[in-house]
């Protein structure tokens, strides 16, 4: 992130461009433009970036011994995502999402945070979604009927 620097007239002490009113508002929106900054850059966007993964409202999630299924809903479609709940080294993950009637979508692998998104179409169609982090699972039944 870079810096804001705003350069004077060279004609403080006038009234209008340069005035006093104008070094009171730098002094006041030049430290808020970085407190903002910094928090979109900490652990507020890290967390944000977990939950943006799929679009759609939260739906379901499960949770169990080495992670979280999270299964989002939106308009038309369905989406699931598998997180490991002590991201680290590389270690087998999948998630599969099935639409009833339909066939399964799966992303399996070796990953050090997360398996997915996986989406379908599931407008007015159940949703089943189940997911493995290093050899422990966790699954849903039918749901979002």
């Amino acid at each position: 992130m870079g810096l804001l620097v705003i350069r004077g007239t060279g004609k403080a002490g006038r009234c209008g461009r340069g005035g006093p009113r104008r070094t009171l508002a730098r002094l006041f929106v030049l430290p808020l433009v970085a407190v903002v900054g910094l928090v979109l850059t900490g652990t507020a966007a890290n967390s944000a970036v977990a939950a943006t993964v799929c679009a759609g409202r939260p739906a379901k999630t499960v949770t169990f011994k080495t992670g979280e299924l999270r299964v989002f809903k939106s308009r038309s479609y369905a989406c699931a995502v598998a997180v490991a709940k002590k991201p680290g080294s590389r270690r087998a993950m999948s998630v599969t999402l099935q639409p009833r009637g339909g066939s399964p979508v799966v992303d399996s692998g070796r990953y050090t945070r997360r398996a997915g998104p996986v989406t379908v179409h599931a407008l007015n169609r159940c949703v089943r979604a189940s997911a493995t982090i290093a050899g422990k699972s966790g699954s849903t039944g039918w749901i979002l009927c």
